[in-house]
């Protein structure tokens, strides 16, 4: 979940700066999706080169950002040698996280204005830019880095558009260099766990998901501080899925999308707003300025999407209603049922015949070998229950060893597309709208997932 790198950033900051961002970078408009590319020059399967140090370039030290950080620095074989943020008081506190950590070089600093991580990402010190910034710097931003020869990790979503996700897509396979999403809640130990299950056939054929981001985000996105200095303004520009890769990236894992499945289309519905606007009114000053704003994004979206294989998944997004948290988690198939959420699954021919149990009889034979290893430092370190650290300490290893990353620039895409997708649906009736084949075919080639 991405923070905010500035204090200071007003909605006329929010919208205009991606135009801005964008021409900074050098971005061409005109993707065209239709393009194909010779097999070999896909990312799909490539490995990283081998690194014996991870040296990390930051952009992005708010709140997301130092709780990453400190995951970072408790992996070995990583060098955090720049950091950038619009805000100088975020740089320096990352420094001094650093220097508290041990690490014997000081970073190099970046900070001040909105295009100074430009100089950032032409350091030949720098094997990976890592960006947790808000949304609309995070295309601009990668598509610097792989253009100076780094690979990019981004916080999600990867892109809000799907020109932007074309645009990753092929600026990933022209420099030859990762963009990968930091999407935290596939290495969460009922996700991985639950993977393991699936890759060994309990849950039998699989035909049907549900996932979810369900958070309420109330006070977070009305607050004058943190992200509630422009996570609120896409509420007033767009009604569809705002937030859709931490509930589908898991079950998009478990169903094999890009390894041998694909989103085919979709369909969203969006209730009323409500939620927002009342709290609001209910909450803030008779004169704060927000009161004059108007949402568009309704309370609950729903879409379904289904895939080349005829399975189905549901997703949600609502983050201004007053419920508990819940990425919902579903998987069906022929012979069992995982929900988490409370977490329970049910598989054909269990001594509890049709009765929901728990996770515990399944641990020792399908926890995730990462949790086995790292579960205690993790959860520790806490960031998301410990998914934080391992989807870190995973990344790394993957640059250390020079392993296949475990998710690549077509799935940032994909996981990333529902989001304006959604909203094209919404405007459209509901009417069904096309996912594109980021893979251009490739997704129907199996390979193993995450591993």
């Amino acid at each position: 979940m991405s923070d905010n790198s500035s204090d200071h950033l007003s909605r006329r900051d929010f919208v205009g700066s991606t135009v801005a961002a964008a021409a900074a970078a050098g971005l061409l408009p005109g993707i065209d999706p239709a393009a194909t590319v010779a097999g070999k020059e896909r990312m799909i399967g490539v490995p990283f080169e081998r690194h014996a140090k991870v040296r990390i370039g930051m952009i992005g030290i708010g709140g997301r950002g130092r709780s990453l950080l400190h995951d970072l620095l408790a992996i070995d074989g990583v060098t955090i040698t720049a950091l950038c943020d619009l805000v100088p008081d975020h740089a320096a506190r990352g420094a001094a996280m650093i220097k508290k950590a041990g690490q014997e070089a000081a970073p190099a600093i970046f900070d001040g204005t909105d295009t100074i991580w430009e100089q950032l990402v032409t350091r030949d010190d720098i094997d990976i830019v890592y960006i947790a910034t808000p949304w609309n710097w995070h295309v601009p931003m990668a598509v610097g880095a792989m253009r100076q020869g780094k690979h990019a990790a981004v916080e999600v979503p990867a892109a809000t558009t799907i020109d932007d996700c074309w645009t990753l897509v092929k600026e990933s396979e022209k420099t030859r260099r990762h963009c990968i999403m930091l999407e935290n809640c596939c290495y969460g130990y009922n996700e991985l766990l639950v993977l393991n299950l699936v890759k060994a056939g309990k849950l039998g054929t699989l035909t049907h998901g549900e996932c979810a981001y369900i958070h309420d985000l109330r006070s977070l996105l009305l607050s004058d501080e943190g992200e509630g200095l422009w996570r609120r303004y896409p509420h007033l520009q767009h009604d569809g899925n705002l937030y859709p890769t931490h509930g589908l990236g898991p079950v998009a894992n478990y169903l094999g999308i890009n390894r041998g499945d694909r989103f085919e289309y979709l369909v969203s519905m969006s209730s009323l707003e409500a939620g927002l606007t009342e709290y609001r009114d209910e909450t803030l000053a008779p004169n704060d300025p927000k009161r004059q704003e108007r949402y568009r994004t309704g309370d609950m979206n729903t879409s379904l999407i289904k895939t080349a294989l005829g399975r189905s998944i549901m997703l949600q997004h609502d983050v201004v209603s007053p419920r508990p948290y819940s990425r919902i988690n579903m998987i069906c198939g022929t012979r069992g049922t995982f929900a988490d959420y409370p977490a329970r699954i049910m598989i054909e021919g269990q001594p509890e015949d049709d009765e929901w149990t728990g996770l515990d009889g399944y641990k020792e034979a399908f926890e995730s070998p990462l949790w086995k290893r790292m579960g205690e430092i993790a959860r520790k370190l806490g960031g998301h229950g410990g998914m934080d650290f391992i989807m870190n300490y995973r990344m790394v290893q993957c640059m250390r060893e020079g392993l296949v990353p475990d998710m690549d620039v077509y799935d940032a895409a994909a996981w990333s597309a529902p989001g304006p997708l959604s909203v094209t649906s919404v405007k459209k009736g509901s009417k069904p709208v096309d996912v594109p084949d980021f893979t251009r075919g490739a997704w129907r080639t199996k390979r193993v997932v995450m591993g």
